[in-house]
């Protein structure tokens, strides 16, 4: 295998998009408790927020699969990945406008179509993404590559709730604690001009619009390679380590999801909070995807062994401090935060006993993530809170984990294979909507087990994938430490 290098400036506009997409997933979190106050909802209902939100993407999905179909051509090979992505932001932008007649007429309607619309257009946006960060660069270090992606990603995330509760909160300071709906729109039209924006600078860069997924493949299975090779209707789905990780998808962006968007009700019924203070404690669980996808992006910088191993203990506590920074900021005290230090130690040895194999990341991190969920169960007040919102560090280098199983050595059907994975995020909806059903029944403490549930299969996949790319010839290990001498 061929050392190739990293594209940084390629790379570093098409991240761009990943911030957003993670400024808007948070923001929802603080919409939840303001929808649910504003329009008397119960708790299951509240989730309908993710429902839209999520279900969005596999409705996007589902739309490019056929048609991709129905022209007898990938849609992205055809219009290209950047012009995929420009249209994909120019969707988002449309979809904010809804908040304009939503916030003035004050229906919950409205507002779920207009996070619907937004995230259509995120799903687009993703299909076309991901395999261009994997791809920017050697194949050993794209799990990396899309980690660093992630955390740029997590700083939307630590901060989208932040702003958009300033925004929405605008006189607590002054000891206002309730929101109207109308101060809900703001935000979201700023942001549909920013969207515009960041299309017309992406198209006009240097991002590439065409990728070679059959040399990829190639490159990852080496000499003795067993690819699959088909020209069915749905040929990707020959390939086990898709299928099983369509469900892993689902599973992980579901725990993900459903911990911080039922935290507020635990945050509020438990803990006393009101919903005015949440945000600190929902941008945290956001901050702890980027403390961690800071740690694993370490692997993807072209530096010695034992400069990526300084960098993946230093990198976190960097993003820990962006963290306090932006709270300092926003005028909230950070002192009951620094307690979180010890929990990122962990993260960290998790992430260096795994020594770059996404399986084995994979596996580590599902079993810290069903023990921080098991503690925040058995306790209560504080420790509880720092437990559940610590799931955020243990889901943080997931996503690129399970993406980058699933999509080797599908070759020719990458796009493809990209396109029914991102269909499979409804699952941040779909679980978010079981566990507050749940909630209702046994309460929000008790809930969590749904989460539990969700670790249990990712580290099943974890050990199926290994075992299933091996007998394609793919040796993870192998391409973790780049086979050609990176």
């Amino acid at each position: 295998m061929s050392k190739q290098t990293t594209r940084w400036s390629q790379f570093l506009v098409l991240i761009t998009v990943f911030f957003f997409w993670g400024f808007v997933a948070a923001s929802n979190d603080i919409l939840i408790p303001v929808f649910k106050q504003a329009f008397d909802l119960k708790q299951w209902q509240s989730q309908l927020v993710s429902v839209a939100f999520y279900v969005a993407y596999t409705v996007g999905s589902l739309i490019y699969f056929f048609v991709s179909k129905a022209i007898k051509i990938d849609v992205l090979n055809r219009i290209g990945y950047k012009n995929g992505i420009c249209l994909g932001l120019v969707i988002s932008a449309l979809g904010t406008l809804l908040f304009y007649p939503a916030a003035n007429t004050g229906s919950f309607a409205l507002m779920l179509s207009g996070l619907f619309i937004v995230a259509l257009g995120f799903s687009l946006q993703q299909i076309a993404a991901n395999p261009l960060a994997i791809v920017m660069g050697d194949p050993s270090t794209g799990a990396q590559r899309l980690t660093m992606a992630g955390g740029i990603n997590n700083f939307g995330t630590t901060i989208g709730p932040l702003i958009v509760s300033i925004a929405i909160f605008g006189s607590v300071a002054a000891g206002g604690t309730t929101a109207s709906i109308e101060s809900v729109k703001t935000p979201y039209l700023v942001l549909g001009a920013v969207f515009i924006l960041v299309a017309v600078f992406l198209y006009f860069s240097s991002v590439p619009n065409h990728i070679d997924l059959e040399h990829l493949a190639a490159e990852e299975a080496g000499d003795s390679g067993k690819l699959i090779h088909s020209n069915s209707a749905f040929a990707a789905f020959r390939y086990p380590q898709l299928v099983l990780g369509m469900l892993a998808i689902f599973v992980y962006v579901g725990v993900e999801v459903s911990t911080a968007a039922n935290l507020p009700a635990y945050l509020e019924k438990d803990l006393g909070m009101q919903t005015a203070h949440i945000a600190p404690y929902i941008s945290l669980y956001w901050a702890s995807l980027m403390i961690g996808r800071w740690s694993g992006a370490a692997g993807a910088f072209d530096v010695g062994a034992s400069m990526k191993s300084l960098l993946t203990f230093i990198l976190p506590f960097i993003a820990f401090g962006v963290f306090l920074a932006v709270n300092a900021i926003a005028q909230h005290d950070i002192k009951p935060f620094l307690v979180y230090a010890p929990v990122i130690l962990v993260m960290i040895a998790a992430a260096l006993l795994s020594r770059g194999n996404p399986a084995r990341m994979l596996l580590y991190f599902a079993v810290c993530g069903i023990a921080a969920l098991l503690l925040g169960m058995a306790t209560s007040g504080m420790l509880s809170t720092f437990a559940f919102t610590s799931v955020g560090l243990f889901c943080s280098v997931m996503w690129p984990c399970i993406f980058t199983l699933a999509i080797a050595g599908l070759g020719k059907n990458t796009n493809e294979g990209s396109s029914f994975l991102i269909m499979m995020i409804c699952g941040g909806g779909f679980v978010s909507l079981f566990q507050g059903w749940v909630a209702d029944i046994v309460g929000i403490h008790a809930s969590y087990w749904v989460g539990v549930a969700c670790f249990a299969y990712l580290a099943f996949y974890a050990v199926a994938a290994t075992r299933t790319l091996r007998r394609q010839g793919i040796d993870l290990d192998k391409l973790a430490s780049g086979s050609g001498g990176h």
